[in-house]
């Protein structure tokens, strides 16, 4: 069986003449602004005329399913995709697959030479494993999903398994959307991940998923991955003394056999470019950069789309918010001034006060001191609304907020991602001049 890595939780699987693709991106930075880490680039004709047997999607998140991605492959290759959302399979359809099909967890799909069995992951309404069998070999491929009990209980009459792909990273989405909580000092490794890696004995680990950081000049790449490849691969030798740790960057391909893992010919159509041995760098003192100074990394809106965001501040976040059914356990259950400032290219701001009260919501005056304050960046907040940018790349920061609420609770992000399901998979057919 040979293993090849394209990028973040991007496989290729080979057996025989079968080849299968598993959560595929050929793009450079993904998700807007994902860039490969340790960095690469692709050869896109040559991706055009790969001719897999099969893709396999674990979830609908954007940096695995991705419409522009797909959009390169052969329109007769079929899509096995685990999602509980009918909007993703009407979107690849829509891109001109014929063949696109849902997986259930613990239903073999055979593909040539290969078994591929969906397995539940911890949030199975997102989420979704894959055990890979070919050639008496066993492989499980958690992609970025937590380990749920009662699939480990499945999954270790199987061990010893030959590989497991295991993500490494434990990304601080919400410390760095809310840093003033964030805790200080090293961040430990999961303490399930012992017992879990050991139950499934691997011959071989492979650090996975989360091969990427933000733009170069970002404060997340200090602040967001706390996991380096040397650390995660001290733990597991600490754990699992037989096993080895197999790092593998873009391009990089393996053959396994019942007796090793060697390596063999690296995909021709991922390039690598500069060091590929980088690790990431943490640092636990970090001070974030004012959200103003952020903001002036961003190229100016247009004039309309600047009216987009800011009209949005005034009416539309107002009719969303309105729209919406709040948790009875909500912070706002109680009344409370929100202010959200704007940020521009030019380190401007434009603020807005909102007197919220349950479901009510109403501008308000600047007489007192708000209760909760929400910072962005304009043009991030125009790419949330118009181009389905994901929460962790839009630098919007809770500034101020009581410390017994709850972050997600925030009247931007609940108006900007409640029951936005494929917003960003609609932005790329949009962009591809595709409608749904």
């Amino acid at each position: 069986m040979k293993i090849s890595r394209i990028l973040h939780a991007g496989y290729v699987f080979e057996s025989g003449a079968t080849q299968i693709l598993f959560d595929p991106v050929f793009e450079n930075p993904f998700s807007r602004n994902c860039h490969a880490f340790p960095d690469a680039r692709f050869d896109l004709a040559q991706v055009r005329q790969l001719r897999p047997d099969a893709v396999f999607i674990s979830h609908l998140h954007d940096d695995h399913c991705s419409m522009e991605s797909l959009n390169l492959l052969d329109r007769a290759t079929p899509i096995y995709l685990y999602c509980v959302f009918d909007e993703l399979f009407a979107m690849i359809r829509a891109l001109g697959f014929a063949d696109v099909q849902a997986l259930a967890v613990d239903a073999p799909v055979a593909i040539g030479a290969f078994e591929v069995i969906p397995r539940r992951a911890l949030d199975a309404d997102v989420d979704s494993m894959f055990q890979i069998r070919a050639e008496g070999l066993n492989v499980l491929n958690v992609v970025d999903a937590w380990m749920d009990p009662a699939t480990l209980a499945q999954l270790q009459p199987y061990a010893p398994w030959d590989v497991v792909l295991w993500p490494f990273q434990t990304m601080r989405e919400v410390d760095v959307i809310a840093p003033s909580r964030a805790a200080r000092g090293p961040v430990a490794l999961p303490e399930e991940w012992p017992q879990q890696l050991q139950a499934l004995a691997p011959r071989y680990v492979v650090p996975s998923s989360c091969q990427f950081q933000q733009e170069p000049w970002s404060w997340y790449n200090r602040a967001m991955f706390p996991i380096t490849y040397q650390r995660f691969a001290q733990a597991v030798g600490e754990w699992l003394p037989s096993a080895q740790v197999v790092r593998m960057n873009p391009s990089v391909s393996v053959l396994l056999t019942a007796d090793s893992l060697t390596a063999a010919a690296p995909l021709p159509w991922v390039l690598p470019v500069g060091d590929q041995d980088s690790d990431f760098q943490y640092d636990e003192n970090i001070v974030p950069p004012a959200t103003a100074d952020i903001a002036r990394h961003f190229a100016p809106l247009t004039a309309e789309q600047a009216a987009l965001a800011l009209d949005f501040c005034r009416t539309g976040l107002i009719e969303r918010y309105e729209e919406m059914e709040l948790p009875d356990d909500s912070y706002f259950a109680t009344p409370c001034l929100w202010q959200l400032s704007v940020y521009d290219h030019a380190g401007g701001v434009e603020q807005f006060r909102y007197r919220v009260h349950g479901d009510s919501i109403a501008l308000a005056g600047d007489e007192e001191a708000p209760t909760w304050t929400t910072e962005i960046p304009l043009a991030k907040l125009y790419a949330g609304l118009a181009l389905g940018e994901s929460l962790t790349s839009m630098y919007m920061r809770i500034a101020g907020a009581p410390e017994d609420a709850d972050i997600v609770d925030d009247p931007l992000i609940r108006c900007l991602f409640n029951n936005a399901v494929g917003a960003y998979q609609a932005a790329q057919l949009r962009r591809l001049g595709i409608t749904v």
